[in-house]
């Protein structure tokens, strides 16, 4: 049980944002980091790493905790996330392999691919809350409190001039970002209140819909299977489209039924149904660490239909995020759905975005 005493406790959920399509004016301007937000609580030799559900990130992040201990403040509570950088790049897929339930894997993966930890607000010091000052109070109070912290904890670039702010979503997302945050400089935090602005790189791509998996509810389409042909002709598995309302999945049924297809034997994923396939994590129909035992069954198509899809930037072969359904695409043909057509943004170095 935590003995903490600090003026704000956990569990305490995250400030949130909304989505808009351009970076508004008069701002607190930050880079939107592509990672797991964390609020970190500390009072004195305990730690406690609280994820955006509030559930506990400690076991997974030994070195982080560490890092903690030895450079926050003694009594603290700080707002941030939580990063992983290989080269030059943040990378996502490596902290997915945190989230292992075997503690020896952890250990290592802890030494080889460490993590860091990105601070962006100040929300408790000593015996103070600061939850309820406003932005530009925190901010000045993050960057004092945190002046003389080093690798792996960082406190996150921030501006007030948009034009800036415009620069650093153009430039920052070859180092892997996401795009840009908003926030009110005169605004108090508001946990688990959409009250900042988030403005992410999106741009579109025609992708072959190879198969489907039902929604939760029955009965209806919860998500498109997504493909794009590799360079070798093979169709690889790059996301999935969710997004829809009650009536467009009752829709997908009837669009969908004549693709149906109940031999996989001349699908392009028939290895999924080989335990090989599953281990590779590449299929959408398998048990994972993230389902449990919840097993997402898919149904394949031919792999004849194209869509539209909006996606913000991908990682490594895949959409990072689940891509957005914007139309049918029926002038195009399932083979020209290739790779070639996605955009990569040019390479950035993580330690300019942090001063490094």
């Amino acid at each position: 049980m935590s003995r903490m005493r600090l003026p704000v406790l956990p569990p305490l959920k995250p400030m949130l944002a909304r989505a808009a399509a351009r970076i508004p004016p008069a701002m607190h301007y930050e880079a939107k980091w592509d990672g797991f937000r964390a609020i970190v609580f500390r009072d004195g030799d305990e730690v406690e790493i609280g994820s955006r559900n509030t559930k506990s990130l400690n076991r997974y992040f030994p070195e982080l905790v560490e890092a903690f201990v030895a450079q926050l403040p003694p009594r603290c509570v700080v707002d941030g996330e939580i990063v992983i950088v290989t080269d030059d790049h943040l990378d996502f897929d490596r902290l997915l392999d945190r989230i292992h339930p075997a503690a020896s894997r952890v250990r290592t993966l802890a030494e080889t691919t460490p993590a860091s930890f990105v601070a962006f607000d100040l929300l408790a010091l000593g015996d103070d809350s600061f939850l309820d000052r406003p932005m530009v109070e925190r901010r000045a109070a993050l960057e004092e409190a945190l002046g003389a912290t080093c690798s792996p904890v960082h406190v996150a670039p921030a501006t007030t001039d948009p034009a800036v702010a415009q620069e650093w979503f153009r430039a920052f997302e070859g180092a892997g970002l996401d795009g840009i945050v908003a926030k009110d400089p005169d605004g108090p935090y508001r946990p688990d209140e959409r009250a900042m602005v988030k403005v992410k790189h999106e741009r579109t791509a025609d992708c072959v819909v190879a198969g489907y998996r039902w929604h939760k509810s029955g009965g209806v389409v919860g998500s498109l299977l997504l493909g794009l042909y590799d360079t070798h002709g093979r169709l690889q598995h790059v996301g999935v489209s969710a997004a829809f309302t009650t009536a467009k999945r009752r829709e997908l049924v009837d669009t969908l039924a004549p693709y149906r297809v109940e031999d996989l034997t001349d699908h392009p994923w028939a290895q999924w149904a080989d335990a090989e396939a599953q281990e590779s994590g590449r299929m959408p129909g398998a048990v994972s660490r993230w389902t449990g035992d919840r097993n997402l069954d898919w149904v394949p198509l031919r792999p004849e239909l194209v869509c539209e899809v909006a996606y913000d930037h991908t990682q490594g072969d895949r959409f990072r995020h689940t891509a957005r359904f914007r139309r049918w695409r029926p002038d195009r043909d399932a083979s020209g759905c290739t790779y070639d057509q996605l955009e990569q943004p040019v390479r950035y170095d993580l330690a300019d975005v942090l001063g490094l």
